[in-house]
């Protein structure tokens, strides 16, 4: 019986999608061979974690679905420990890298990453708070559904369980890294009011992701596809793609790994979305096998981002995403040009490899990330009202987020090179446990 993790990291409220996902676990259970370890990493505060706590007390009960609902402090001993028993050079560090003060998407699901490895767990499963299900006369349309038709089998096989394959014969012998699927609904990126706004500033904006040199007619094909996940059409049938996954048609809400996050983490840069986003280029660049799904989810926006603090959070990521793709746009060319050689002989990624180019990154020129500001304070102004002034906001900050920047791609580097010996520390810790009666 292989296990499994099926995981939730959150900061908000949400015990309906916990409802759901517990559903999804036990879909799991009743088509598949696979005990399931439900995993809800809760950064709430205590009204919003009773919540929660009572959504998995009322989830029906299986024996073969092991629920760890884990707040702040548990999720912090587990990994000192796990930190102390890796022998790292800079556990107060790691552990910062780990469980920071600010928001991190990276940092949540490596925890998860971590802790499914104490628990024995083949591969991770990742769903979002800010998505849901689509339905089919009124049944949830479940990911995990493909995710164990494939993860990890050998291509060739897992070629039997999908509809079609676009993969080159010399891969066919490798084992499914990911397995994933994109949204519909709502931009990923809650930007879509600059676009109302002001479509011409907004490709200038989201066109600053794109490398320096691309041309301004790439930039603006780029900013047309982002964020746009599969658009609006609803799910009718299953079709599924063995291939090597584009990084552009799958989403961190709808998404599982297997092996490949035991190797290398993902950034853990705080405040700064898309931060979760790097295995998914690594797993393409690796040529890694891959299935392609459409089990798309329905991704929303909560109310906080409508609040003038959350508006202003939520720009302040925004902007370190773009500052922070000068090092990753340097990053992801050069594992495409290493291709296989990123692999080891056994398949594996080679975490020296990635942890070299992200600090060979971090001594880039950090003239092209100033253009960045410059064009940006340009287009917020441009918006004006609330944009106009966090434009002013922004330019009281700019040495400092440019220095951010460069210390988040060091601070990733540091904890790939500390990666796969605190995966290994992980296997022999123990996971604390939930509050409650034991189910």
């Amino acid at each position: 019986m292989r296990r499994i993790c099926l995981t939730l990291p959150t900061n908000r409220p949400c015990a309906a999608t916990i409802t759901a996902l517990a559903e999804e676990a036990a879909y799991a259970v009743r088509h598949f061979d696979v005990e399931v370890h439900l995993l809800i990493l809760d950064s709430c505060a205590a009204p919003a974690f009773a919540e929660h706590a009572e959504a998995v007390r009322r989830a029906p009960y299986d024996p073969r679905i092991v629920v760890h609902h884990l707040d702040e402090a548990r999720q912090r001993d587990f990994l000192r420990r796990a930190i102390d028993r890796s022998a790292a050079t800079k556990p107060d560090l790691l552990l910062d890298l780990m469980l920071p003060a600010g928001v991190s998407y990276g940092a949540c699901t490596n925890r998860a990453f971590l802790i499914a490895a104490a628990l024995g767990c083949e591969s991770v499963h990742r769903r979002d708070s800010d998505s849901r299900y689509q339905e089919v006369d009124g049944e949830p349309v479940f990911p995990v559904h493909h995710e164990l038709l494939s993860l990890g089998r050998r291509a060739a096989d897992a070629a039997r369980h999908v509809t079609g394959t676009a993969l080159a014969a010399d891969r066919m012998d490798r084992r499914v890294a990911m397995v994933g699927s994109s949204f519909v609904g709502e931009l990923s990126v809650d930007i879509s009011e600059i676009l109302r706004i002001d479509p011409d500033v907004y490709h200038d904006m989201v066109g600053l992701w794109a490398p320096a040199h691309w041309s301004p007619e790439q930039k603006r094909e780029l900013a047309e596809e982002s964020f746009r996940g599969a658009g609006t059409d609803a799910f009718t049938a299953d079709h599924s793609t063995l291939t090597v996954v584009d990084p552009m048609r799958v989403d961190m809400c709808n998404i599982a790994f297997h092996g490949v996050h035991e190797h290398v983490p993902l950034p853990p840069a705080t405040d700064t979305i898309g931060s979760d986003y790097f295995l998914i280029h690594l797993v393409h660049d690796a040529a890694l096998p891959g299935v392609l799904h459409n089990r798309n989810i329905v991704n929303f926006y909560t109310g906080e981002r409508r609040t003038d603090s959350g508006f202003v959070a939520y720009q302040l990521r925004f902007v370190k995403f773009l500052l922070s793709m000068l090092y990753f746009n340097f990053v992801y060319d050069r594992m495409g040009r290493a291709g296989a050689s990123l692999l080891d002989g056994q398949g594996q990624v080679r975490s020296s490899v990635v942890a070299r180019l992200a600090r060979e990154s971090a001594g880039l020129d950090r003239g092209e990330n100033v253009q960045r500001l410059d064009v940006l304070d340009t287009a917020y102004r441009r918006l004006g009202g609330r944009y106009a002034e966090f434009a002013d906001l922004l330019s009281g900050r700019r040495e400092r987020l440019l220095d951010e920047a460069r210390g988040d791609i060091e601070d990733f580097a540091l904890l790939t090179e500390a990666w796969e010996p605190l995966v290994e520390a992980a296997r022999r810790t123990s996971v604390p446990r939930t509050p409650g009666p034991q189910r």
